[in-house]
């Protein structure tokens, strides 16, 4: 999954991999920073999918209400 664009699901399961290897204690001190970097970016992008998504609902719920 490229670092800036990718699926929810794709995002959440590089996530739990992540936690995963932390959780197996997998990583060292040097990849540590970089993991935790990356899990922050990936939790970003699934906030704003699903605001994003939450959004398209509504307004579809909006229309429906109209006709």
């Amino acid at each position: 999954m490229s670092k800036k664009n990718g699926s929810y699901k794709e995002a959440i399961t590089e996530i739990e991999e992540i936690l995963g290897q932390l959780e197996n204690n997998e990583l060292d001190v040097d990849e540590l920073s970089e993991k935790v970097k990356r899990v922050s970016q990936l939790v970003s992008l699934c906030k704003e999918k699903l605001h994003n998504t939450e959004q398209e609902v509504d307004k579809i719920l909006k229309e429906m209400d109209n006709n």
